[in-house]
């Protein structure tokens, strides 16, 4: 039996060793169009920043490594550039001599990967970006002479590389057409990212275009001109399905290869993994992009084990990403609040402000974690965090508990490891399960920031219950401070009608909304507190 596979890295490399493993008496045949079929493609921004010093510490493995150990036949340099599903046969070209050979196969699994999108604009061929060891090469060059930079797109390799940038002591802006960074996080989630890139010296001109690339600057569409002698384009990825396509195998709306839940194309023989391939999505079921590095050797190792015969199903993709920006962690996976809504799809939403671990412990840092829960069924759609040590283990629970189908109001029954270096008896996650419970049975009603002003404009009183320090420090404007010690004597002060409550993050106001609702008053928790509408507007008020 004779299995090709066509591009390495992630997806090809964990096929290809999985299946020797699997079949030792298969030829295996790996082909890839660049210098290298195995690296680190993550820690390509950290090699740019000199977080990583050595560049051999990016290169996993090598065609000679991978013959000796797996015996498999890899072949760098090597582009397919036709494929005939009914012949099954390959058409390669040697790209340092231009030879054309014909490779036949039995099986054929298709890694092609997603190339960098770089939009048409004058001067776009200055424009450099990051997806391979080439890639960074010609980036950490450039990096060395350049006293400015412009990172097009703030998405996760745009902040990434704004961060190793500035790193290198290089004056860095950021271009971002949206209007916050980290465009899948919901608003108030990403505002403590821009904040932590503002407070190391990144600029960032967001809600703004690139109308050009000149020879050491970049121009705005509002014709503001920006330094520039570096220039790296992060506006996203496309799926290199082009072979596929051209061979008549069927391809999404989005440009990746469909697959089946056995990683099978719409050709027989013939399979697709990593960032080529349209996944499932785990909320809906629908067809989606994840182009992530653990998808993408999940799905390696599991069409390895579909080729040998094994049973395997591909599971929902629920799109769960990490990042570190300085000293902060940014994490989420599932839907955020923003796709949930204008996917027109009903949804409960939480916030809450935890420490890491027990306050009374050294260097107890607080964090921001969002929960993202169906009403009707209690299940989780999405979470997101956003803080230092911790964030990591709780987006991972949380993870696991979504793609495991616990209901949000049984997180609270999650047996958590707990010392106080390490977490609270009473875990963040655990804490979530509490108010996702106390919203499902209606022990409690919150509303959200962005529902603050159309509350105060239909005459709800807004009571700030922090304390008189707290209020003077900055408030919502127009609340009035009545400490909640004070609540139970002072409720009299607030004017007849329906009541907001708010305090610091949220656990306060819980307090305060069910005290003044057992006196008989009309009262909900801002949810997440001012913290959250603080950081919601910060831009807003900048």
């Amino acid at each position: 039996m004779k299995v090709v596979i066509v591009g390495g890295v992630a997806g090809g490399m964990s096929a290809a060793t999985r299946l020797r493993r699997l079949m030792e008496s298969a030829d295996i045949v790996v082909l890839e169009r660049g210098d290298h079929v195995s690296f680190a493609n993550c820690g390509l921004p950290y090699y740019v920043g000199g977080v990583i010093p050595k560049r051999e510490s990016l290169l996993l493995q090598t065609p000679a490594s991978l013959a000796a150990r797996f015996r498999l036949d890899v072949r760098v340099r090597h582009e397919v550039v036709a494929l005939d599903p009914t012949s099954r046969t390959l058409t390669v070209r040697e790209l340092d001599s231009g030879r054309e050979y014909a490779e036949s196969f039995d099986d054929l699994v298709l890694s092609t990967g997603a190339a960098a999108i770089v939009p048409p604009l004058p001067g776009a061929e200055r424009a450099l970006v990051l997806r391979d060891v080439a890639d960074v090469d010609r980036l950490a060059e450039a990096a060395g002479d350049a006293r400015s930079a412009v990172v097009v797109g703030a998405g996760f390799i745009g902040v990434e590389m704004a961060e190793n940038l500035v790193r290198r002591g290089v004056s860095t802006t950021v271009v971002e057409r949206g209007l916050q960074v980290l465009a899948p996080l919901d608003v108030e989630m990403a505002a403590p990212v821009a904040a932590e890139m503002r407070e190391h010296g990144v600029r960032l001109e967001l809600g703004a275009e690139l109308a050009r690339i000149d020879v050491d600057t970049v121009t705005l569409s509002d014709q503001r001109v920006v330094p520039a002698d570096l220039v790296v384009m992060a506006i996203g990825v496309r799926p290199e399905s082009a072979l596929a396509r051209e061979a008549g195998i069927e391809i999404g709306s989005g440009g990746g290869i469909i697959v089946d839940d056995r990683l099978r194309t719409s050709m027989s023989h013939i399979y697709a993994v990593g960032d080529v391939v349209a996944k499932k999505d785990a909320v809906t079921g629908e067809s989606t992009l994840v182009p992530l590095a653990n998808a993408a050797n999940r799905q390696g190792r599991l069409v390895a084990d579909v080729v040998a015969g094994l049973p395997a199903i591909d599971p929902p993709a629920q799109g769960t990403a990490i990042l570190g920006v300085f000293d902060l962690t940014a994490a989420m996976t599932g839907w955020s609040e923003k796709r949930l809504r204008a996917a027109g799809r009903p949804f409960r939403v939480l916030h809450s402000h935890p420490l890491a671990h027990a306050g009374y412990y050294p260097d107890a840092r607080a964090m921001s974690v969002k929960l993202l829960v169906d009403p009707d069924t209690d299940r989780i759609l999405g979470a997101q965090a956003v803080g230092g040590a911790g964030v990591d283990k709780r987006i991972d629970v949380l993870t696991t508990a979504m793609a495991g189908g616990i209901p949000a109001s049984r997180l609270m029954d999650l047996e958590l490891a707990y010392a106080p270096q390490f977490g609270s008896a009473k875990d963040p996650v655990n804490m979530l399960g509490y108010m996702a419970d106390n919203l499902r049975t209606g022990a409690i009603r919150t509303v959200q920031w962005h529902e603050i002003d159309d509350a105060i404009a239909l005459g709800w009183q807004t009571v700030d219950v922090r304390s008189r320090e707290e209020y003077a420090a900055g408030s919502i404007p127009g609340a009035r401070n009545i400490p909640l010690d004070e609540l139970r004597d002072r409720a009299a002060e607030i004017p007849a009608g329906p009541v907001l409550v708010f305090c610091q993050v949220g656990q306060r106001g819980n307090s305060a909304t069910r005290l003044l609702t057992q006196l008989g008053r009309d009262a909900v928790n801002l949810d997440g507190g001012y913290r959250t509408w603080r950081d919601a507007t910060a831009d807003r008020t900048r």
